[in-house]
């Protein structure tokens, strides 16, 4: 008699209600061990915004103690920031109240000392009580806080990477800003000797003088788009003219196309869409593949040195770009491994200019690939979405 009151006792759930099989009493038992076990941040809530218990791994997360939760002083909505509490509002209650569960998401919580920690959470109601559940909470600050550690040494590479592209170019960059400064010097001239005549002619110490401004302002452009690229600016996504920007790259790389005696032949689509882009980003990205195709053509005869650069618009990718040199090319094999950070073919490269082009061309939504080259050599192309 004693063992079946015993078992009869196993058999109930909490409630006093006879279970059929005391298999309830062993999932309550497990549940508790895996609350108790504080592996992931566990409180159990219910709609009106009250925490009813919790685990010292959610505790810890949010600062309180369990003296704090017997005061009934912790709600989860009051532990919810303003800008968070409107999506909870409108998407989570509701979702519980029609499923039963919500799906784990990303927000944020307060602290009890005010601070903020970032959490990754999933919720479900209970079978028998709708208007009560369970929240699994797990903590994200050590992941946000690699993650952001990860995008700064990402800005690191991508600066220097920019200041080595740059570093290239000085003696293209110092040949480009000589030539409007020495026709300033000629113009500037001029107009003295006009001015020295007798009588003076006026006329032409204007028109000289209106070249030398125009000269002055071209000198400007040239510096001004060399500080953009060299400075260490964060991302700031706009509305962008593809060829506009390209064309400006074009520009600033000429002397070191006359340099290495490479023609190009620019084939820029008319009236293409804009495109939501970081400028500099993009433009640091052709400066790249244009003096990667520069670099790979430099042993080939001067005759056969054309740097192709193309843009299209494509009905499914949005926009693509197309930068082909007359090389070597690429074999099959290595087309994707000159994405690898620290592969390189060059004597004296570092192997990091690729990846962090194709890294700027993902987090633009976009998509960076090596391919063969018609009739020779190796193409670079990437697609950006169209800014609608």
């Amino acid at each position: 008699m004693a063992r079946a009151q015993a078992a009869g006792v196993r058999s109930r759930h909490l409630d006093g209600k006879r279970a059929p099989v005391p298999g309830p009493c062993r999932r309550e038992a497990r549940i508790r061990r895996l609350v108790d076990a504080n592996i992931i941040g566990i409180f159990f809530w219910d709609l009106e915004g009250r925490i009813l218990e919790a685990n010292n791994a959610f505790l810890r997360m949010v600062g309180y103690d369990h003296d704090d939760l017997a005061s009934k002083r912790v709600h989860w909505t009051d532990l919810t920031p303003p800008e968070w509490r409107e999506r909870d509002e409108q998407t989570l209650v509701p979702e519980l109240k029609a499923t039963g569960r919500v799906q784990p998401y990303e927000k944020e919580f307060f602290r009890k000392d005010g601070g903020r920690v970032p959490v990754l959470l999933g919720a479900a109601t209970f079978e028998e009580d709708a208007g009560q559940g369970v929240a699994f909470v797990l903590d994200l600050t050590e992941r946000k806080s690699a993650a952001d550690a990860m995008r700064e040494v990402q800005m690191e590479l991508t600066h220097a990477n920019r200041l080595a592209t740059m570093g290239q170019l000085a003696a293209s960059i110092a040949h480009e800003v000589n030539q409007p400064i020495g026709a300033a010097r000629n113009n500037a001239h001029a107009a003295l000797r006009f001015l020295a005549r007798d009588p003076p002619e006026l006329s032409e110490v204007s028109e000289a003088l209106e070249c030398v401004v125009a000269d002055t302002y071209r000198a400007g452009g040239i510096i001004g788009r060399i500080r953009d690229q060299v400075r260490k600016l964060p991302p700031r996504m706009e509305s962008v003219d593809l060829n506009d920007a390209i064309s400006d790259v074009i520009a600033l790389v000429r002397g070191e196309l006359s340099k290495h005696r490479v023609s190009v032949q620019a084939q820029l689509a008319p009236g293409l869409p804009p495109i939501r882009a970081d400028r500099v980003q993009l433009q640091q990205v052709m400066m790249n593949l244009i003096v990667n195709g520069i670099e790979a053509m430099v042993g080939i005869d001067v005759d056969l040195r054309i740097l192709v650069i193309c843009t299209e618009s494509l009905p499914s990718d949005g926009l693509r770009v197309t930068v082909g040199d007359s090389g070597p090319g690429i074999a099959l094999e290595d087309r994707e491994r000159v994405f690898e950070s620290f592969y390189t073919t060059k004597a004296h490269g570092v192997g990091i200019g690729l990846p962090i082009c194709r890294s700027i061309i993902d987090a633009h939504g976009g998509r960076l690939w090596a391919d063969a080259h018609q009739p020779r050599g190796a193409a670079f192309r990437f697609t950006l979405p169209a800014f609608s």
